[in-house]
């Protein structure tokens, strides 16, 4: 919470104790020890700022109704230099607490006073989080859930650094492997089309237009050079090509996207660096493999089983999930894509990172305890290893589904996306959606310029406001500094509300990284957006007296500072002008 509405809780709670002790004392109360109570804002703030239910949780201790206790505390409590004005027993022992104007006014210098490091907490105690997402499959272009995880995962590492943590970002490059050979088989197949048209393509090959293109790319360079060259060095020389060439449009998009990576971290230096054979043996030597066809399996079903007992799931249970074991190394010595993730997770915590966090597609919902177990199989804590899984993206315009880009008349890709919309848009409402919802992306909202747009409409909000320092600067208005006593003249409700919802920034902002959900930063400032507007609305901001156009201009500048803060967080831009 903020720096003023933490004091305040502590005020409060050091009052309540003091009232319990003068209670006790002066025979209101039996001696006992006082409860633990908790304080926390009421759902409906007509019934107070604060409420405490120690009422109710002495209950028991002192062998009284709650509301007599409630009364007792009431009579007793002290208010004098908190920033509470009154309270009053109600419901069913419940005590509320009322604000006084010096409240809120310190809320607004707060804000002043920290400016673009308001909401900041410690609240990660500068723990080491990596936050791993879209490691898209480099054989082709990235497509709308890698669009999606882009802008959560992103964000997700933003709200976490507000929040206190040290946060690390990467992307993992699938470029060994499986997926490796099928690339290379594709594009040997698009070559060789081009001088022996009647060449097969592979069944399982890679059926994208890239493929075509980036084998047209290759002849237009080599021309028919390595038609007659053996199979293995025509398709080394095809990789060694196409494959950085998409990578680099990878990291080309990404950075379109506003996103900076720490590290993009390839697969193949796991493989060169001799770490998927390490952790193999590991497995092996802790007796968690064996040999079957060939090929060299792990026991998944034994190591999984293990954890969903501890965790209290009944036998009967886990038989339903119809466990497997996994190969390792393939009959033909080729390690498997899952012995490279064992191992590339390894690497992560042995790069000293406390919590690991992956955003994955949901069609990796299988995968997630098998990782889990994984980590736990090698010695580590597979709990410290968190995934987000995100649902899948569909495409909207003119209410119905979108497939195809009109640009290129092919299936849509991130880059076609980015062509299309705008960035502030994309970033913003793919993260209005929670990651395990499904989410339309409306294609004619994200490039519209009204109130309808959610990023436009937050965005106005604070163009407005400059606007208003601009027209008022015109009149001869300058803002200046207000005094506390100059700021408790904002009592209006809709003044007060504004403020209050200020006040929570920063709880926000650890809620949305405690919850690993940064749509709770949009949803904040879109409600902050809607709050000044029912300010601005309903009072004039110079108005007749002087001390209160300034305190106005006060509660605007703040305003406008934690919507800038926002905006800045999740690399929106933030106008001045609309």
């Amino acid at each position: 919470m903020s720096k003023t509405s933490a004091n305040a809780v502590l005020q409060l709670r050091n009052a309540i104790n003091e009232a319990f002790s003068k209670a006790m004392k002066e025979g209101l109360l039996p001696e006992a020890e006082a409860p633990q109570f908790i304080i926390e804002a009421p759902a409906n703030r007509a019934n107070g700022d604060l409420a405490t239910n120690a009422a109710m949780a002495g209950a028991r201790v002192f062998r009284m109704p709650p509301m007599k206790i409630a009364q007792a505390l009431c009579d007793s409590i002290s208010l004098e230099g908190t920033f509470f004005d009154r309270c009053e027993a109600a419901g069913a022992g419940f005590i509320n607490f009322f604000f006084k104007p010096e409240y809120f006014a310190s809320v607004i210098k707060e804000i002043e006073t920290e400016g673009e490091n308001y909401g900041n907490s410690d609240y990660g105690q500068n723990k080491k989080y990596m936050v791993e997402f879209v490691s898209a499959n480099p054989t082709g272009p990235m497509h709308m859930g890698n669009a999606r995880g882009g802008a959560l995962g992103d964000c997700l590492a933003a709200v976490l650094e507000k929040a206190g943590y040290d946060v690390f970002r990467e992307f993992y490059v699938n470029d060994a492997g499986n997926q490796i050979e099928k690339f290379a088989n594709s594009l040997e197949a698009r070559y060789l089309q081009i001088y022996i048209p009647e060449t097969e393509f592979p069944e399982d090959g890679y059926q994208g237009g890239d493929i075509t293109d980036r084998a047209k790319e290759f002849a237009d360079i080599h021309g028919d050079a390595f038609v007659n060259a053996e199979s293995a060095d025509r398709r080394r020389a095809l990789v060694d090509f196409a494959l950085p060439k998409n990578i680099a449009k990878m990291q080309a998009d990404m950075e379109k996207y506003r996103i900076t990576y720490d590290k993009w971290f390839f697969e193949s230096e796991l493989h060169q660096s001799g770490k998927v054979k390490e952790v193999v043996d590991l497995l092996t030597e802790k007796g968690l493999t064996y040999e079957n066809e060939g090929a060299l399996w792990y026991k998944n079903i034994e190591i999984l089983t293990k954890k969903y007992l501890e965790q209290g799931k009944s036998q009967e249970e886990i038989d339903k999930l119809e466990l497997k074991d996994d190969v390792l190394i393939r009959a033909n010595g080729n390690p498997t894509y899952f012995a490279a993730d064992i191992a590339y997770h390894k690497d992560k915590f042995d790069r000293g990172f406390d919590t690991c966090i992956n955003v994955w597609g949901a069609d990796h919902h299988g995968h997630v305890m098998r990782m889990k177990g994984a980590m736990d199989a090698i010695g580590y804590n597979g709990d410290k290893l968190d995934i987000v899984l995100m649902q899948l993206v569909k495409l909207l315009s003119g209410g119905k589904p979108v497939k195809m880009s009109k640009r290129t008349g092919k299936a849509i890709q991130l880059s076609d996306l980015l062509d299309e919309v705008p960035v502030d848009s994309t970033r913003f409402m793919f993260n209005t959606r929670e990651a395990n919802t499904q989410m339309d992306f409306d294609l004619d909202l994200a490039v519209t310029q009204d109130n309808q747009n959610p990023v436009y409409y937050v965005q106005y909000a604070h163009a407005r406001i400059c606007s208003i320092f601009r027209n008022l600067e015109a009149d001869g208005i300058t803002k200046r500094d207000c005094t506390l006593e100059e700021l408790t003249l904002l009592k209006e409700s809709e003044e007060l509300e504004l403020i209050h919802h200020l006040a929570a920034y920063t709880d926000e902002v650890v809620a949305a990284a405690k919850n690993y959900d940064p749509t709770r930063i949009t949803k904040y400032v879109t409600t902050l957006a809607t709050l000044f507007h029912k300010f601005y609305n309903a009072h004039r901001v110079k108005c007749g007296e002087e001390a209160l156009t300034q305190a106005r201009l006060a509660l605007c500048g703040a305003v406008r500072a934690v919507i800038k803060n926002v905006l800045t967080m999740f690399s929106v831009s933030c106008p001045d002008k609309m």
